[in-house]
């Protein structure tokens, strides 16, 4: 089957069970090369602690080649160069520079920073409910779940509120491109177009926080220093482009896949429902059992040795953090969802130096959301099919129909 089977086939993540795929690779070939015609080759990493291991070597393995698999093909002379970011966006930076970086942001993401949002998030989450209450049916994803990220991260980097959907639906063409719902034209240009867009929109707004800063995160990179000099435009641009993307999207994926499980699993809702300290577990294991990111890519500087396999230098390196996250070594029972489990030590958020800068965002917002939605929701059931993402690179669920009881809902 492994050699019979290219992971880069996004069909497969639609429809196909990868997680079958990668258990063997972890049983069989761990580091696992696979070879593209025409395109350039790269090795799996399916096993936790190798993926660890390259996570936390930004010396040896650099994000600055690109991070997913597509980035910078040669086969591919469409790819709009503005994709890139190389060396400018913080997620495609490397030490130390990197680090330097993160450092304008990193006190706005701590759990005390965030702690006084919550009251708030928790209305927003309120009203976006609210929103669908009366009619006892909606569609999990684009009424619910997606839509308190994309508030939350809009409000943060000082989006005003007429712009989110705008924002939305941009995000979902930037990475949903690949996904025949969300192209206006092939994939290169439905991407480069909803890149365009969010680069003029916040080019806008950089200009007006240069000449008028605010207390949002736009504010923040504009004023940022790094050794006594302030970010160019075109660093400030690239992580409002990371942001609101990053903001969005993870969220909105494992908020959604989390439920999901939750509904397929009444004993296991009923007992957080009956005991809501079992919360900060349950999130763990539903951002272990989601995966959110399904791939992050790193390309080797050196020639270096993972398990008897010789990485050359520039070979690509592609680690699976869906696969590393079931790896057998370090979970019990890792096909097992459950909301009581502890250790956790999943690699969701990554690992190491580029560990996600909004990880005590997301479980704030998921917290909220999945805490309102048992309380307010508590028989929400599936009424109809899982639609998956065409993604290799997001573990994402497009919709996902679900009925309710109204008046319990709107009480």
């Amino acid at each position: 089957m492994v050699n019979d089977f290219d992971l880069t086939n996004l069909d497969f993540f639609v429809s196909g069970d990868p997680h079958s795929l990668w258990q063997e690779l972890r049983a069989t070939d761990p580091v696992h090369w696979t070879e593209r015609r025409n395109k350039t080759g790269f090795w799996s990493i399916t096993k936790h602690a190798d993926a660890q291991r390259v996570y936390r070597d930004p010396t040896t393995f650099s994000s600055e080649g690109g991070i997913a698999l597509g980035s910078n093909d040669m086969s591919d002379p469409n790819q709009p160069q503005m994709q890139f970011g190389f060396g400018k966006m913080m997620i495609l930076t490397d030490p130390p520079r990197h680090g330097r970086m993160r450092q304008m942001l990193n006190r706005r993401f701590t759990p005390r920073a965030l702690a006084p949002r919550e009251p708030h998030i928790r209305a927003i989450t309120n009203q976006i409910i609210d929103a669908v209450a009366k009619d006892g049916h909606c569609d999990l994803v684009v009424d619910i779940a997606a839509k308190l990220p994309t508030a939350v991260i809009c409000e943060m980097l000082g989006v005003p509120r007429e712009d989110w959907d705008l924002m939305f639906a941009l995000g979902n063409m930037t990475l949903g491109s690949e996904d025949p719902e969300y192209q206006v034209e092939s994939a290169q240009k439905t991407r480069a177009k909803a890149q365009i867009e969010i680069f003029n929109y916040f080019m806008k707004l950089i200009g007006e926080r240069r000449s008028n800063p605010q207390t949002d995160l736009v504010s923040a990179l504009v004023q940022g220093e790094i050794e006594g000099d302030r970010l160019t435009d075109i660093e400030v641009l690239f992580n409002c482009f990371l942001l609101i993307l990053g903001g969005q999207e993870t969220t909105r994926n494992a908020l959604t896949g989390g439920m999901n499980e939750l509904m397929r699993r009444p004993a296991e809702r009923e007992r957080l429902m009956s005991d809501r300290s079992l919360m900060t577990r349950a999130i763990e294991e539903i951002l272990r059992w989601t995966s959110p990111i399904t791939h992050i890519m790193r390309t080797a500087r050196r020639d270096v040795e993972i398990r008897d396999r010789n990485i050359r230098e520039g070979d690509r390196v592609v680690l699976w953090n869906p696969s590393a996250n079931r790896d057998e070594a370090v979970f019990a029972d890792p096909y097992r969802f459950d909301i009581t489990r502890q250790p956790n030590d999943h690699i969701a958020f990554g690992y190491g130096e580029h560990f996600c800068i909004g990880a005590n965002l997301a479980r704030l917002e998921m917290r909220v959301m999945i805490d309102e939605l048992l309380r307010r929701m508590p028989d929400m059931a599936p009424a109809g099919p899982v639609e998956r993402l065409r993604s290799n690179l997001l573990a994402g669920i497009k919709h996902l129909p679900i009925t309710f009881t109204a008046a319990k809902a709107a009480a």
